[in-house]
């Protein structure tokens, strides 16, 4: 399945670091609009992960951030760094 680019660096690491899981609602913040369909693909790919991590959630509808960061590809620490370079280079 083709991962969706994120909506932004600052929203990536806002979800990242204020949500310990996530449902639909950060996703479609996360990917932006997206189909009913697609999410819920994204979201088994990383109940999929958590299973082989014996991870569990406290929602029925919610993935694990870290996870689901993991599984989508979604590296916080280069996010912040590219926003640092961003800010040096006053581009942000």
């Amino acid at each position: 399945m083709n991962i969706p680019q994120i909506t932004g660096i600052d929203n990536a690491l806002k979800i990242y670091y204020t949500h310990s899981e996530i449902g639909n609602k950060e996703i479609s913040a996360l990917f932006g609009s997206l189909s009913s369909a697609t999410t819920a693909k994204l979201k088994k790919l990383v109940k999929d992960e958590m299973l082989k991590r014996n991870e569990m959630s406290y929602g029925l509808n919610k993935v694990k951030t870290g996870t689901a960061y993991d599984v989508w590809g979604i590296d916080a620490a280069d996010l912040e760094r590219r926003r640092k370079k961003l800010k040096a280079l006053e581009l942000q």
